[in-house]
């Protein structure tokens, strides 16, 4: 009788939740542009569902095998690349990043590997050194082209803290030239196959067409408006990965083991590297923003807003993801994590 009442309290305990979650992602139902939300809770999915629409104009609805583009929290696959390549010693953390990349100016002589990774560089934000109305978009070696005309940094580097897209558009070059491999092709060969993410991929105009794809949208004079794309979309580094909240739980999983990243590795990624001023981020590690005991990132780009919290001592991770340009989801995550007790 004591196992039955308790499993009735645990199935009702879900319930309520899954209803709470329902009605906090109302504004996210019907023809609108939609999200996925992931729940992981001691390894299993207490919780996943989609809402809305992936496509307006198509009308295909929002499925948990919808791909999103995640934006910046693609900085924690750029900078696993890294990692993995620093296990099989074919580089170092302290490499000075003109080691890899020498037609960057004398500026950045004092650039190492490990300041791109926890925005200590110093490097101008190339989102900046855009020219004024630029129609094309520009991609990585871009990124390069424009740094390589910039004799300044901001700050002395390890000094101080600048989030930084244009450090994580060139750790995605140090991949290639460390790798010898095209950026996308190493992400895929080398973490999404072995993790069985297959349908994950860094999107490029040439490459694999993105499965399952959310478009982006805006809300512009009360009409939603598809603004998938804008000059810098194509940047793969900082930001051009496609994934879904079923093959997220597959790179969650492997965030706990050896599967990918040896115990090391993984020390280094989330250990504080550098401390900020941001909100609810005391330190950064190498693709993670870190606040007590919580470990997590967000992604905005023109028409997505994502965000990825973890609670590793809880074995807890909420993932929200979105193809629309407002609201962003932080809140949303951690009053969903609040829901199976978390605290950072």
């Amino acid at each position: 009788m004591l196992g039955v009442l308790l499993m009735t309290a645990g199935n009702a305990g879900a319930a309520t939740r899954e209803a709470t979650i329902d009605t906090w992602m109302r504004d996210y139902t019907g023809t609108v542009p939609g999200a996925s939300v992931l729940v992981l809770h001691e390894g299993e999915a207490v919780f996943q569902r989609s809402y809305g629409l992936a496509d307006l104009e198509a009308g295909v609805a929002a499925t948990p095998q919808t791909n999103f583009r995640l934006a910046s929290i693609s900085k924690q696959f750029t900078a696993a690349c890294i990692l993995l390549l620093a296990e099989e010693g074919a580089l170092t953390l302290d490499d000075p990043v003109r080691r890899w990349l020498p037609a960057l100016p004398a500026a950045t002589d004092a650039v190492t590997l490990r300041h791109l990774l926890s925005h200590a560089s110093g490097l101008i934000d190339y989102e900046d050194l855009l020219p004024e109305g630029q129609a094309t978009q520009v991609h990585d070696a871009d990124v390069l082209r424009l740094l390589e005309r910039e004799e300044r940094l901001y700050f002395t580097p390890g000094s101080n803290y600048r989030y930084s897209n244009s450090g994580y558009a060139l750790l995605a070059l140090v991949v290639e030239r460390a790798s010898r491999q095209p950026f996308a092709t190493f992400l895929r060969a080398r973490i999404f196959v072995p993790l069985g993410m297959d349908a994950t991929v860094a999107r490029e105009d040439d490459g694999p067409g993105v499965a399952h794809r959310a478009y982006g949208y805006s809300l512009v004079n009360g009409t939603w408006q598809r603004t998938d794309q804008s000059t810098t979309s194509a940047v793969l580094g900082d930001g051009g990965i496609y994934s879904s909240i079923t093959d997220l739980a597959r790179w969650d999983a492997a965030l706990y083991d050896d599967r990918l990243l040896g115990a090391a590795s993984r020390r280094r990624a989330f250990q504080p590297a550098n401390a900020t001023p941001e909100p609810d981020v005391a330190y950064y590690g190498f693709g993670w923003r870190l606040q007590g005991g919580m470990q997590w990132h967000s992604g905005e780009s023109i028409g997505f807003r994502n965000v990825l919290v973890r609670f590793p001592m809880q074995r807890l991770t909420v993932v929200v993801l979105t193809n629309r340009d407002a609201p962003e989801p932080y809140r949303l995550a951690r009053r969903i994590a609040g829901l199976w007790g978390a605290s950072p």
